[in-house]
């Protein structure tokens, strides 16, 4: 048996060395979508996931520390209760702001823990394996896709089992309990991190995303300040922009329909974890919304829908 295990530690090993070994496609290659750079993600998929699982056992002294813990101990035990007895979610409700129609805010992370899970994205960015950067969305040069679904994706187990923990035990059914209409349209998870810094990547220009329910939150730890780089929300009707800043920690939780944009960065950096739902065949609602939430029994459910490989960018 110790021969399997060192031959197996001896694959791992060799895996992790490969997949530093080798050449990315270059940053214009990944913004002009070459044919070449989708087959890159492709060859390699299997090659950077066992370089990922060798390089989490290495950082177990970081990877122990990504869990549950890091949540808001508010928002924590408000959630727990609810799973025990959906019909007690209005202790979830209470902990979100709504900050103008449609969009919510509410402390996600503990600020005194944030340092955690940063230094674990972190050590990650900087362990030399190929992890795609969110060039979809902006032309960002740091952060990296966070679902399985994505290429290039974080393929760390400890970082995996966290982001499934947000996505099915959190973000899921406290957007059903906010937007009604997101039940049925809510079975994939999208996620990515980004990072606006004072000279490079600067600002987003105003979208809609491709989903049901997007939630944004700020990895910023405290004291890392930054200027400008405010989120901008647009009211379609009203014309009315309202801009906001949010604190470590802090998520933003709106409709995907929601417009919005980040404005120019003029000092530090800015650190973003950005999570999405939508359904099956990348299905969002469509038309009037409903204003009758479904059975909260039901809303606090995982769904047993098969995971799909569509991925929006």
């Amino acid at each position: 048996m110790s021969d399997i295990h060192n031959n197996l530690a001896v694959a791992n090993n060799s895996a992790l060395q490969q997949a530093r070994a080798l050449d990315l496609p270059s940053r214009n290659e990944m913004l002009q979508r070459a044919p070449a750079v989708e087959q890159f993600w492709y060859s390699n998929r299997l090659l950077l996931e066992r370089a990922w699982h060798q390089w989490d056992e290495q950082n177990t002294n970081l990877g122990q520390w990504v869990n549950e813990s890091l949540i808001s101990e508010p928002l924590r035990n408000a959630i727990a209760l609810a799973w025990e007895d959906p019909n007690k979610e209005q202790e979830v409700a209470n902990l979100w702001e709504e900050v103008l129609p449609g969009v919510y805010q509410a402390q996600l992370f503990d600020p005194a823990k944030l340092s955690l899970l940063r230094d674990y994205l972190s050590a990650a960015a900087d362990a030399k394996i190929p992890l795609r950067p969110p060039y979809g969305i902006a032309l960002n040069r740091n952060g990296g896709m966070l679902d399985k679904r994505s290429e290039g994706y974080l393929a760390a187990p400890s970082f995996q089992a966290f982001y499934k923990l947000i996505m099915d035990k959190y973000m899921r059914p406290i957007s059903r309990m906010l937007f009604p209409e997101s039940m049925g349209f809510d079975s994939q998870t999208f996620g990515f991190s980004i990072q606006y810094q004072d000279g490079m990547d600067t600002s987003l220009r105003p979208h809609t995303d491709a989903s049901t329910a997007t939630m944004n939150v700020n990895l910023n730890v405290p004291g890392e300040t930054f200027k400008g780089s405010e989120v901008d929300f647009f009211n379609p009707k009203t014309g009315k922009v309202t801009r906001t800043v949010f604190a470590p920690g802090v998520a933003v939780l709106h409709r995907g329909s929601v417009p919005h944009a980040a404005q120019p960065i003029t000092g530090g950096s800015r650190t973003n974890m950005v999570l999405w739902l939508y359904g099956e065949r990348m299905q969002i609602p469509r038309g009037t919304l409903p204003t009758r939430k479904a059975d909260a029994n039901v809303r606090w459910t995982i769904p047993t829908v098969e995971k799909d490989d569509i991925a929006p960018f």
